[in-house]
């Protein structure tokens, strides 16, 4: 307890001194920086994934081909969900001389519990309602022109007459973002009298609910334990997620990069602080250990000082982070429109949590030499200067820093090329800071007397020199990677949709319709057409061996066993195909080759030289894979998992499937293409690319949320490894002026001194935010492609230089102007 106070006391006593002021407020600063990226970045997230339910309908739910047991609705009751039910079938429509197949659903008027269901009236006018009312339908634009009604018409579905009651402008769909053919929405009950549901129907039923996260969690654990009716599935978020998987595992990874980086940048600014007071603290532990006080009561009164500020610290960190975060979300939550996020504590507990760790990580290794300072080095100050060359003390804030990187990251990939870039930045930047030591030795005793004393004071203070260096290049390169190759990652990420990325897709194309149907989509105005052949079989055997009879390890290779499989093959490589190895075809090969996607090849486990069989129709055919390929899959094409050389191929049973982009507008047209080509299904994505575009507008905007509050880490950064050297420089001052130097050449040499670090510190991090930038387009967000540009770092890295010069100058203007007095005076 006296220790306690004692530390107490100490800390009051020392509460004017900078170097504690600093320490405070850095951690507090750490932690609101952190807290509050962290805070944003999760509620973020939560909105993007809940955003997915919005597509569903609901928050969870279970479909199956017949009715659902009494039990699921049941239960969910019990626990206060909202619920609603839905049947999903094709039907066809009448009015008078027109008939239109449509994906109808059926719903009860409680439809939907998410999402918004989008009407439009015969005016025009857009409102948001709910399932369609007894006797009523509700039509989307395509079936209306198909069938050459309008709202307030008629049409026949199942046998009863229905009122359009609106336009189906935008409805959530089970996460089923492509339409086959037309929707229609009509009443649950209707389509029970007109016999649409009945034994034999091709209807899918759902029970969709909403509510507290904690009751429908439960009713989700009760449903996981209960065995579902045969054909029956969970339909959850993250099965939507599945199905736009790409784009939410971008949206995901780009905000845990800005989080990330943001909690490196405030741990930098931390460590740097924290060494600074252990620094300041030598001369006093020194007194104290010549005083007769005991190592133990050293050590205690040290740790009791630092506790006592970081303590308070932390928790006015943690209270300005809520603060804060809640006041970002009132401007931010415009993204997630209609979402409901809570405010959550465990990022800022968390980030508090971590700036005390690093705190005591760095500050424990210096303050615990401290307490071993012999008496004598009172006398000697070179004693109390003496470095251990290892201490296990170091372990703390590396295994911290390890674990922030993995605990935020969520993945082994980025938290692997983060930590090996930055890695690779802080070695670059020490060793090009002991490089320039060691020029500077040889050929500045000729130079300028500015330029001499400058070099002079970084080579003087050589780890040191080495240390802030290191920590600016860190610290640049994140915010480079924050503040350049983030937005220039979002921006190719967005070139991967342009206006004109093909949004239909054809399928049962026949060979003797191509050429017509192309001429028919020229007319129209469609662009962008691709076709390839399409053959429907079955993968049996790997060199001669069942596939049933083998144990594979990936578990998705029984669903795919039992589905059937669909080949193309193509004299030349498609647009949206690499070859990562192999060869593709010959001209001519002596016997059938196939070429496979790295997905297939990873869940069977094949090699280049293996033979593949394959059923189609009546036939086998025996492959050897001789390549295999990436396939861009956001590229809307038509891509297939395996390709086929044609010269074997081509006479197979097949019928063409294609792409094309037609512009919004053109309903009529298209409602007379089906008529010209009645085999034809017509699918449109244009809903898939309107959620992938809403995905990259969302992170966009986050992204640029959560840079703000990154900017301040930097900053934060900036300032500490700049005032590391605060104290020596304040003496040297003082000994210069003694001997009579200017304060204009202290100036001017204290300029030369920063702008050699802000240079070894820019392009340091220009570099590492170039390679790093690069390794993270490719491997982590798979954009094709993608360097950032180097004129915008290369401009950044000077700039670099210039911003620390001046802050350098700023805060070492009390410096330049110490009395000579000062030396003389005990501090």
């Amino acid at each position: 307890m006296k220790i306690l106070l004692l530390a107490l006391r100490s800390l009051r006593r020392e509460w004017h001194l900078p170097e504690l002021r600093t320490l405070a407020a850095s951690l507090v600063l750490a932690v609101v920086a952190l807290g509050v990226v962290a805070t944003l970045t999760a509620r973020m997230e939560h909105g993007i994934l809940a955003s997915a339910a919005e597509l569903i309908g609901g928050d969870l739910g279970v479909s199956a081909p017949q009715d659902l047991p009494e039990k699921f609705a049941d239960a969910a009751r019990e626990r206060g969900l909202a619920m609603t039910h839905t049947a999903g079938f094709p039907s066809v429509a009448f009015a008078q001389q027109q008939s239109q197949l449509l994906e109808v659903l059926a719903t009860d008027t409680a439809y939907p519990l998410r999402g918004t269901l989008l009407i439009g009236d015969a005016q025009g006018r857009q409102r948001v309602g709910h399932g369609p009312a007894g006797g009523t339908v509700l039509l989307d634009h395509r079936a209306l022109v198909a069938l050459h009604r309008q709202v307030g018409d008629s049409v026949q579905l199942g046998g009863r007459d229905l009122r359009i009651a609106g336009e189906l402008v935008q409805q959530p769909d089970g996460g089923e973002l492509v339409a086959m053919a037309p929707r229609a929405l009509m009443n649950l009950d209707d389509a029970q009298q007109a016999g649409l549901l009945g034994v034999g129907s091709r209807a899918r039923h759902s029970v969709l609910l909403a509510g507290n996260p904690s009751a429908v969690q439960s009713w989700r654990q009760w449903a996981q334990s209960t065995p579902l009716p045969p054909g029956g599935e969970l339909i959850t978020p993250e099965q939507t997620q599945e199905r736009m998987r790409n784009a939410f595992d971008r949206a995901g990874a780009f905000l845990r990069l800005t989080a990330l980086l943001s909690a490196l940048l405030s741990g930098v600014a931390i460590a740097l602080a924290a060494q600074r007071y252990a620094r300041r603290k030598t001369s006093e532990v020194s007194l104290l250990r010549a005083l007769g006080t005991s190592r133990a009561r050293v050590l205690g009164l040290l740790l009791g000082t630092l506790g006592g500020l970081a303590l308070p610290a932390a928790a006015i960190g943690v209270l300005l982070s809520l603060a804060l975060a809640e006041a970002a979300w009132m401007f931010a939550s415009q993204l997630f429109a209609g979402v409901p996020t809570e405010l959550p504590t465990l990022p800022s507990l968390a980030a508090a949590g971590m700036g005390v760790a690093v705190l005591a990580g760095f500050a424990l290794p210096p303050l615990v030499r401290l307490a071993d300072v012999s008496p004598v080095a009172v006398f000697r100050a070179s004693l109390a200067r003496q470095i251990r060359r290892f201490d296990a003390l170091y372990l703390i804030p590396a295994a911290v820093a390890l674990a922030l990187i993995w605990s935020l990251s969520d993945s082994v990939r980025l938290a692997g090329i983060l930590a090996v870039s930055l890695s690779g930045v802080a070695v670059v930047a020490a060793g090009l800071a002991a490089l320039l030591l060691w020029i500077a030795r040889r050929i500045t005793p000729g130079g300028h007397p500015a330029l001499r004393l400058g070099m002079a004071a970084l080579a003087r203070r050589r780890g040191l020199s080495i240390v802030q260096a290191t920590a600016l290049s860190l610290g640049l390169t994140a915010l480079l990677l924050l503040a350049i190759v983030a937005p220039a990652l979002l921006d190719g990420w967005r070139q991967e949709l342009p206006a004109d990325t093909p949004n239909w897709f054809v399928l049962n194309l026949q060979d003797d319709q191509r050429a017509d149907f192309s001429k028919s989509l020229a007319q129209i105005g469609a662009d962008q057409l691709n076709m390839m052949p399409l053959a429907v079989g079955k993968f049996t055997a790997i060199n001669g061996r069942p596939i049933d009879q083998i144990a594979f390890k990936d578990p998705r290779t029984k669903d795919w066993n039992d589905r059937q499989l669909r080949l193309s093959w193509s004299d030349s490589l498609p647009p949206s195909n690499t070859i990562i190895a192999g060869h593709w075809f010959a001209p001519h090969p002596a016997e059938a080759e196939v070429s496979v996607d790295t997905m297939w090849r990873d869940m069977y486990a094949l090699k280049l030289g293996d033979t593949m069989r394959f059923d189609v129709g009546e036939g086998q055919l025996d492959a050897k894979v001789t390549s295999f390929r990436h396939v861009d899959w956001t590229s809307f094409r038509v891509n297939f998992f395996l390709l086929m050389d044609p010269l074997h191929a081509n006479a197979l049973p097949h019928t063409w499937i294609a792409s094309f982009y037609l512009p919004r507008g053109h309903t009529e047209a298209l409602a007379g293409l089906s008529r010209t080509y009645p085999n034809l299904s017509l699918v449109d994505v244009d809903a898939l690319l309107d959620r992938v575009r809403e995905i990259v507008q969302r992170v966009t905007g986050a992204v640029r949320w959560v840079l703000g509050f990154s900017l301040l880490a930097g900053a934060l950064v900036l300032a500490a490894a700049l005032a590391t050297s605060g104290q020596e420089r304040r003496h040297e001052a003082a000994l210069l002026r003694t001997l009579g130097a200017r304060r204009g050449l202290l100036r001017i040499a204290a300029a030369c001194e920063f702008a050699l670090l802000g240079l070894i510190a820019g392009i340091t991090a220009a570099l590492g935010a170039m390679i790093g930038g690069w390794w993270l387009g490719r491997s982590v967000f798979h954009i094709k492609d993608f360097m950032p540009h180097p004129w915008p770092l290369a401009l950044a890295a000077l700039l670099a230089a210039v911003v620390v010069m001046l802050l350098g100058l700023a805060g070492t203007r009390k410096v330049t102007h110490t009395p000579p007095m000062r030396l003389l005076r005990a501090e």
